[in-house]
This record gives C-alpha cells, sequence and structure tokens, in this order.
C-alpha cells in the first residue's frame, strides 16, 4: 500500500488546503491516538510548534483529535523539531508531534511524528494510521476523553539539553557569534545557548511575527547571516532553518561552511581525539571531496537517498553515529536522536574551540569539488530512463571524468523534472558534462 497523506517527512503542503486543514488534523490525531490506545491503555502525546501563525489552529486541532480518541496532550509552545523529540523521551511520552513545514515559507505548514525513543517512525505506523484515518471515528464519551496541560518550562529544559552535548572543560568565552534563528521555533532558544556556554551573542532572525519565518534569513538565505558576521566583526556565524533541524556556519572571514564540510569536520575532530569513526553516512548529492578526503583516512562511506530520514536508517543499519546532508541537517547519534542545528552548531564550535583552530584551518585539507546541476523539464510520458542517447552520453561523460568526478540523475519527487548533477575538479568540466546530458535527456 502506497501512503496517501505521508510523505518522506510527516504531511506537509499549504494551509487551508487539503491536508493542511483543521477538519483534516483533528480526524488525523484521532485515527492516530487510536492507533496508540490500540497499544497501550494511557497514552500521552507531546505537541510542539514552530511560529507559523497557523501553529495556533492546528494545535487546536491537533488536541481536540486526542483528545476525542481518549488521549492525553502536553503542550510545549514554540520549540525546535529536535526539542520534541528530546522532550518526547524525557517525558516518557508516547509520541511527540511537531507542527512545522521546516525551511517552507509562513504559508506552509505540517505535521511530523516521533517516537517514544525521540525517533522517526517507520512506515508500517504511517500506513496503519492511513488505515484508521479510512474508518468512522469513534469519538469517547465524557469519561473517556484525554486532558490537556501546558509543560512551563519545556524550552528551559532543551536548553539545558543542548549545553549538556558540549564539553564540560570547554567554554565559547571570547568569542562573538551571530546567531541567526530565521524567525523560527528557537528565536528564544539558540541565543540563550550559546550566551550560557560563555559567547557575545548577536541575535539576528530571533524576532517572529507568525508570518516571517524563514523570510531572507537561516539557513535557507545565510547572506543576512554572512553580512551580520562582517558588520559585528564576529566570530562565528550560526543560521538555523525554520524548525532548528539544520544549520548552516559561517567564519569571520564571511566564508559560508555547508553541511558537507561540517560533517567531514565532526570526524576529523573525533579522529583527532582518538575516537574510533569506523563509517560515515552522506546522501546522493555530498560532495565527492568528502567521500575522497574520508576514504584516505580508511573511514568507510556509504550514500542513502536524500533525505535524512534515509541517513539515519542507514545510520541504524551499520550502527554507525555521524551521518548528514549537505543541507545542513547533520546526525550525531551519541548525542541525539535526530538532526539538531543547535547540537551540530556545538559539535562544530568545540571541535574549533578544543583544537584551538579556525574552520578554515580543520578543513585545509577538503576543497569540495565544483558540482553543476540542471533541472530539466519533460512532456509528460517522455520515458528518460530508455533514452539509448542518454544511455551513450552518460557512458562518455562517466568516461572522460574517470575517478576524478561523478554524474547523477534523477527525478524530482516533488516537480515533473529530472535533475541532472555532474561533480568534477575541474568547474568548467562540470559544467560542459552536465550540459550534454541535459540535451541528451531531452531526445527521445
Amino acid at each position: 500500500m502506497t501512503r496517501k497523506y505521508f510523505g518522506t517527512d510527516g504531511i506537509r503542503g499549504t494551509v487551508g488546503q487539503p491536508p493542511i486543514t483543521p477538519d483534516f488534523v483533528l480526524l488525523l490525531a484521532h485515527a492516530v491516538g487510536r492507533v496508540l490506545k490500540s497499544q497501550q491503555e494511557h497514552p500521552t502525546v507531546l505537541i510542539g510548534k514552530d511560529t507559523r501563525i497557523s501553529g495556533y489552529m492546528l494545535e487546536s486541532a491537533l488536541e481536540s483529535g486526542f483528545n476525542s480518541a481518549g488521549v492525553d496532550v502536553v503542550l510545549l509552545g514554540p520549540v525546535p523539531t529536535p526539542a520534541v523529540a528530546y522532550l518526547t523521551r524525557a517525558q516518557r511520552a508516547s509520541l511527540g508531534v511537531v507542527i512545522s513545514a521546516s525551511h517552507n515559507p509562513f504559508a506552509d505548514n505540517g505535521i511530523k511524528f516521533f517516537s517514544a525513543q525521540g525517533t522517526k517512525l517507520p512506515d508500517e505506523w504511517e500506513r496503519a494510521v492511513e488505515d484508521m484515518l479510512a474508518q468512522q471515528p469513534a469519538w469517547a464519551n465524557s469519561a473517556a476523553l484525554g486532558k490537556a496541560r501546558r509543560l512551563d518550562d519545556a524550552a528551559g529544559r532543551y536548553i539545558e539539553f543542548c549545553k549538556s552535548t558540549f564539553a564540560s572543560d570547554l567554554t565559547l568565552r571570547g568569542l562573538k557569534i551571530v546567531v541567526d534563528a530565521a524567525n523560527g521555533a528557537a528565536y528564544h532558544i539558540a541565543p540563550t545557548v550559546f550566551h550560557e556556554l560563555g559567547a557575545d551573542v548577536v541575535a539576528i532572525g530571533c524576532a517572529p511575527d507568525g508570518l516571517n519565518i524563514n523570510h531572507e534569513v537561516g539557513a535557507t538565505h545565510p547572506e543576512a547571516l554572512v553580512e551580520a558576521v562582517r558588520a559585528h566583526g564576529a566570530d562565528y556565524g550560526v543560521a538555523l532553518d525554520g524548525d532548528a533541524d539544520r544549520l548552516q556556519l559561517v567564519d569571520a572571514d564571511g566564508r559560508l561552511y555547508n553541511g558537507d564540510e561540517l560533517l567531514y569536520l565532526m570526524v576529523a575532530d573525533r579522529i583527532a581525539r582518538d575516537e574510533d569513526v569506523p563509517g560515515v553516512v552522506g546522501t546522493l548529492m555530498t560532495n565527492m571531496a568528502v567521500e575522497v578526503a574520508l576514504k584516505e583516512r580508511g573511514i568507510h562511506f556509504v550514500r542513502a537517498n536524500v533525505g535524512d530520514r534515509y541517513v539515519l536508517e542507514a545510520l541504524h543499519e551499520h550502527r554507525w553515529i555521524l551521518g548528514g546532508e549537505g543541507s545542513g541537517h547533520l546526525l550525531v547519534l551519541d548525542k541525539h536522536t535526530t538532526g539538531d542545528g543547535l547540537v551540530s552548531a556545538l559539535q562544530v564550535l568545540q571541535a574549533c574551540v578544543g583544537s584551538g583552530k579556525t574552520l578554515a584551518q580543520l578543513l585545509a585539507d577538503v576543497s569540495l569539488y565544483p558540482q553543476t546541476l540542471i533541472n530539466v523539464r519533460l512532456s509528460a510520458g517522455h520515458e528518460w530512463r530508455a533514452s539509448t542517447a542518454l544511455a551513450r552520453e552518460s557512458a562518455a561523460v562517466q568516461a572522460e571524468l574517470g575517478e576524478a568526478g561523478r554524474v547523477l540523475i534523477r527525478p524530482s519527487g516533488t516537480e515533473p523534472l529530472v535533475r541532472v548533477m555532474v561533480e568534477a575538479r575541474d568547474a568548467s568540466q562540470a559544467a560542459d558534462c552536465a550540459r550534454r546530458l541535459a540535451d541528451a535527456l531531452v531526445l527521445p
């Protein structure tokens, strides 16, 4: 059975259009509640949200839906997605629910879930929920209704958790750090975390109004961070996205570092501290330079499909700890069960402070290969996988690149596009090869 509502990261869409409407979200929570009730007698669910104006409406709908199935609800208010994962585990709750569309603009919103262990739930669970949605509701009577309460210090508890992942013998004292929370869920948390670890904090993107989440700030718009770091003469800049599960980092020179580089830095730091790193998980899009550098250190490297969910699955399969994406979704499984922008940032800063080196110095032996990405829009029914012209050109390009580059051709998961990516040590070669493949793609 294919899933009707769930995507790779919960259910997401435009507010006011199915499925992100209050009536559907109420029925969704009711269905989830019934699934939980079939597994335990008195389930409790935690609900957190980001700063979108629609969060109030969806929170109320979720609360009603869960209560109507006899499930208790604890409201966390605006907190990062990884905070919900942590608090679900710490509070021994049955399920964690996040109202967020992550890096999307404010007009979108979504619902995603965490298990009692603070991990993403399997496809089978999502199918069980969709099966329950197809049934008639079974509204609880007054005596069997669930109750709702607020966890007043949700943000404070999560702040202490984040600080606990930073080495206790180190401090950020003497560093000026620009913190950009994307006007999102970490607006009242991220600046405090860095400040309490000793940093002089300059906060931007920390004034949400319900409509400005991710608007020209945050991890998806790092230009604001680069400008602020230079303007304030800061040592570092940290940008999170709307739900704070991904990050971008900037150094004192205004140089931006992506997730691939930061993942390698965390690996190198652990090796420098004589920790064992048997393997690392990236994605199909991870820069080849990182793969080469890891293999030169004798570290196994595995590529998963794009999406932190698939990186996490591969990490569990291999029983490894470190993985991530170039977008800044990084997984450090001995610190947290899910991707966490704040925890990842602290791991990187810990490496810098502990070694006495800058980001540039720590990454001196990794120079990312230039990538060219071309999106090709095809007509309906075009069987591009069967194209002999594409097969012929792909073979020619791969032979030309040899071991100094790679080709990735994959369909978009959200649009009628095929994405052509070529990576090579030489930027002009990457661009030329990508264009040849794109041209061949449209041929019959």
